[in-house]
């Protein structure tokens, strides 16, 4: 069971080997939240898991701009080695806003992917967001991924969102029935701008 703290305390795991390729996939990893000492390597783990700058300056912008709601980094030796961040979102509707988060980014330095890292990201980050009573998160992502979480794109079909998406577009209830009979467009933090 992962527990989750505030601060920066550590809470170990082995990953699931879903591929593993050698030993490194067999070493404990840890999980905790986001500390101000860690803002350039979860800089360099997205820049390598996106092979560009984009999202690494999202997650810059959106700390520095106070979205981050829930930032979670998975360390192996001390080494951060993955990183995810959920951010406000609001669902306008024709008679309410409606609050809930976005998870975007998340990434795993590609020599540690298909190790199980972003499942406990993913699971951990999840956990956090209803322990803070968040009780909406979307997702543009792969189907196949977070389709495993209770992501659906069929809760997502009645938001609209910004940068489109297809069956990549997902929505989860982090509280049942959180989106029952919600229909409406997203609006995310200001720094996604530069992604519409």
């Amino acid at each position: 069971m992962i527990l989750w703290s505030d601060d920066c305390v550590e809470t170990a795991w082995t990953p699931e080997i879903v591929d593993a390729r050698d030993d490194e996939a067999l070493m404990n990893v840890t999980l905790r939240p986001e500390c101000p000492e860690d803002r350039q390597s979860i800089w360099s783990v997205n820049h390598a898991a996106f092979g560009n700058d984009a999202e690494a300056n999202l997650v810059d912008a959106l700390r520095q701009d106070g979205f981050a709601e829930v930032s979670v980094v998975a360390e192996i030796d001390d080494q951060i080695v993955g990183h995810i961040l959920f951010s406000p979102i609001s669902i306008l509707a024709s008679d309410q806003t409606v609050s809930g988060v976005s998870l975007a980014p998340m990434a795993v330095l590609p020599r540690h992917q298909r190790q199980g890292i972003g499942i406990k990201l993913v699971e951990t980050g999840l956990q956090s967001c209803r322990d803070q009573g968040h009780q909406i998160a979307v997702v543009l992502g792969h189907p196949e991924f977070y389709s495993r979480f209770g992501f659906s794109s069929d809760l997502a079909q009645p938001l609209e969102s910004p940068f489109g998406g297809g069956d990549a577009w997902m929505a989860i209830e982090l509280v049942a029935g959180a989106l029952s009979g919600v229909t409406g467009s997203v609006q995310y933090s200001p720094p996604f701008t530069a992604f519409e």
